[in-house]
């Protein structure tokens, strides 16, 4: 049966079926972005921290705009190339839309990998850091971990003497990571004593394992496998049990209800207990000599003297100084620690010049100086341009809480070439709007190294959602219009690929195909012009 109105359109509508269908598929689309939209207007409004502004390079946004607009103008000049019967033509034009497509998507990757290296830092007293982590090193070396990766300079470290795992829920890649520090400290964690178990009911103790034998996941693999059998046994012992005392209650109080009777029904424990498995819940193993290892921040919680991993293995051992390292500092920004002033009733810049950052850092101390200066002469220009209203008194224009508060890498630049550092060209001020500051340019004096003491880390991420509600809904709301460029391309993909048959069979069904891929791309077009003012400009 042929289905009517897919390339002719119906009488009442004007309208041929997929029209219709891409219409109501873009108002769910509507609904979908516009709550996304609306929730980040709540949020900003409603935000118990300072809101990022402008944190975001302008160039490479304005440049995906730009992209996204002139792909929108060439997936229609690609559909009028169908219409008129002029095949090579459409192919030029859809060639040029899925390639702005694939610039927009690069553009979009090398900011989300900025992001993704970029360290934040909130210190208790709500200064926040920003900048670039080390990466440790060992005879000028940088060490890896055992994937090959290279470890940075945010490690609890501890110096481990011993290991007790859980054999249930040991994770085999932290036992990896394990043996290859310790290997690499030329230490060896080796079984604290005998594993002794009985693994048969009826059966004497034997050994499962000995002490001396070393660390391995095969090990650790054993040891669960018996540990679980015994379980399962038990269990099976203590519900059979539990069921004959049920069984007997309910003959002894004939019409009484469970809960009536339950405080009597009771496991006799001895008699139950030459029959039971042991069940191994925990293995102790011994690191000879002690040796320093390193964890991430997020995978253990430190002690002075023991500590204990998300899959509940525990260190003992000392707990070693553990900085957070950076290598280039490039954003100080204490709005954050400004409001909370105003909330006690403080004054702010009292507040901020009796902070651990400035107290303790000297390139810290001297950058606030020269922001007051700077802020100073701004607050002077705003009066001489917006003058000072004559009924209250007040500049009728005054610097931002970003301005007053906030130094960033363009400030640091801005810093270190008034006091003479040489001025990066043109080409290498594009590069840094959208790769970040370019420190091995700059040098250390316009980006400092800073050792921040384990507890002087309130909280860190990095510029992932995790980092605040900013974040959390700019990677939400990109990375689905991101999907959403990556499928409208390979639709009009496979049209210009594979469309030759259909083309030749009937182009104007083609023609309409092309049509609603292109209304679906006004679509991604108009989400963007959206999301880069409120992300990038405001």
């Amino acid at each position: 049966m042929e289905i009517p109105y897919i390339v002719t359109p119906r009488k009442d509508t004007g309208l041929f079926n997929s029209k219709i269908a891409i219409w109501l598929f873009l108002a769910s689309e509507v609904m979908l972005f516009g709550g996304f939209f609306s929730a980040y207007v709540f949020l900003r409004i409603g935000a118990d921290y300072p809101w990022p502004e402008r944190t975001l390079p302008v160039l490479p946004g304005l440049i995906n705009t730009f992209i996204l607009i002139g792909s929108s103008v060439t997936v229609v000049f690609a559909w009028a190339s169908l219409k008129m019967r002029q095949w090579r033509r459409f192919q030029f034009f859809m060639t040029v839309t899925i390639a702005c497509a694939a610039i927009f998507m690069v553009l979009k990757g090398l900011e989300y990998n900025v992001k993704f290296h970029h360290q934040a830092v909130r210190l208790p007293d709500y200064t926040v850091i920003e900048g670039h982590l080390g990466y440790e090193k060992e005879k000028g070396k940088e060490v890896l971990d055992h994937h090959g990766r290279k470890i940075e300079e945010n490690r609890i470290l501890i110096e481990a003497s011993g290991l007790t795992f859980s054999t249930v829920r040991f994770h085999t890649p932290w036992v990896e990571e394990l043996l290859s520090q310790a290997a690499h400290r030329n230490a060896k964690i080796t079984l604290a004593e005998d594993v002794s178990a009985i693994t048969r009911e009826g059966q004497a103790v034997g050994i499962l394992a000995k002490a001396g034998e070393p660390l391995s996941p095969a090990l650790l693999e054993r040891l669960q496998e018996a540990h679980l059998e015994a379980r399962s046994h038990n269990g099976a012992l203590r519900t059979a049990a539990l069921r004959e005392k049920w069984t007997a209650a309910k003959a002894e109080n004939p019409g009484k209800r469970g809960w009536q009777i339950a405080s009597g029904v009771n496991i006799d424990a001895t008699a139950l207990e030459p029959k039971l498995l042991t069940e191994i819940g925990t293995v102790a193993f011994k690191v000879d000599p002690p040796a320093r290892m390193n964890f991430k921040p997020r995978d253990v919680r430190e002690g002075d003297t023991q500590s204990r991993l998300r899959d509940d293995t525990v260190i003992d051992g000392k707990l070693l100084a553990s900085p957070m390292v950076f290598h280039n500092v490039d954003a100080i920004d204490f709005r954050h620690l400004a409001m909370k002033a105003v909330e006690k009733g403080q004054d702010p810049m009292a507040a901020i010049e009796n902070s651990w950052l400035i107290n303790n850092h000297a390139f810290a101390r001297e950058a606030w100086e020269w922001n007051k200066a700077e802020v100073a002469k701004l607050e002077k220009t705003l009066i001489a341009t917006y003058k000072v209203d004559p009924k209250t008194g007040k500049p009728n224009r005054e610097p931002t809480a970003k301005e007053r508060y906030r130094i960033g890498w363009k400030e640091f630049a801005k810093k270190a070439e008034d006091a003479g550092r040489p001025k990066l060209g043109f080409w290498g001020r594009i590069s840094e709007e959208f790769k970040g500051p370019n420190y091995a340019a700059r040098g250390e004096e316009t980006f400092p190294h800073l050792s921040l003491p384990r507890e002087q880390i309130g909280f860190s991420s990095k510029f992932t959602p995790a980092w605040n509600t900013y974040y959390a809904i700019y990677f939400t709301i990109t990375g689905l219009h991101g999907l959403h460029v990556i499928g409208g391309a390979l639709v009009l993909a496979y049209y210009l690929f594979f469309g030759r048959k259909m083309y030749e069979s009937n182009p104007e069904w083609l023609a309409n195909r092309v049509e609603i891929g292109g209304l679906f791309w006004h679509f991604v077009d108009l989400v963007w012009i959206f999301a880069f003012p409120i992300f990038y400009l405001m």
